[in-house]
């Protein structure tokens, strides 16, 4: 009984703090999605300048850790004159990081476009940001959606590292109740249960529409998964 009223006492911070890890996770997905598909575009732009920035970044940001990169925009950005709060650095953190990751998804989905269907728009005097825009892109969204769909399971579960930059998320909630009640094994329990409520519907969900989507368009199963992707 004294559990359940533990549990029950702190369930309102608990769940206030996965509001905040929810909307960050959200947040973090679609700008990492807009990102993404810019850098993969700029990776094979004609101007060797733009293609040689983009992979720098990339090569970049999957060099180093995640928790660097949000210490550095966090702790570091400020002696430039750049104050953000935790929230807005949690979100662009997260973003700037899967970015890159996605973009390579992106960039992989774009050259699996069968060549006949770039000579044949060439060949129609189609130019090359019209075919991009109006053939290349949207084909290559609907391939990688399923192995994109991961990447949010990934970005909620990553979002923990942001309660080092003192936001008020899941993580950073219960650090503070722990540490003001000593029922260490009581709140982590409850968070880890929380973290799976979330995740695991997700994952199933995005497991789902991944099988359906890849019987509709006939791709083979698992042809773009895995984080690290090869330029």
């Amino acid at each position: 009984m004294s559990i359940l009223k533990d549990i029950w006492g702190f369930m309102p911070a608990l769940m206030e703090g996965a509001g905040i890890t929810v909307s960050v996770s959200l947040l973090s997905f679609a700008l990492a999605l807009l990102l993404g598909l810019l850098l993969a575009l700029a990776r094979m732009a004609r101007p060797a300048p733009v293609r040689v920035l983009a992979a720098c970044y990339i090569q970049f940001i999957r060099g180093t850790p995640l928790l660097l990169q949000l210490f550095f925009i966090y702790y570091v950005l400020p002696y430039a004159g750049i104050l953000l709060s935790p929230f807005v650095s949690g979100v662009l953190g997260l973003s700037l990081n899967y970015a890159a990751y996605m973009a390579e998804v992106f960039r992989a989905g774009i050259q699996a476009i069968p060549k006949g269907q770039w000579e044949a728009s060439a060949a129609l005097g189609m130019s090359r940001r019209r075919l991009m825009r109006r053939i290349i892109v949207p084909q290559a969204v609907r391939i990688v959606i399923p192995p994109l769909g991961n990447f949010f399971v990934s970005i909620f579960k990553d979002s923990a590292l942001v309660s080092v930059i003192t936001l008020r998320d899941l993580t950073f909630t219960a650090e503070i109740l722990a540490a003001a009640t000593f029922k260490h094994f009581e709140i982590f329990g409850m968070v880890a249960a929380i973290y799976l409520a979330i995740s695991y519907p997700t994952a199933k969900l995005v497991e789902s529409v991944e099988r359906r989507l890849e019987s509709a368009l006939g791709s083979p199963r698992g042809s773009l998964h895995g984080r690290p992707l090869q330029p």
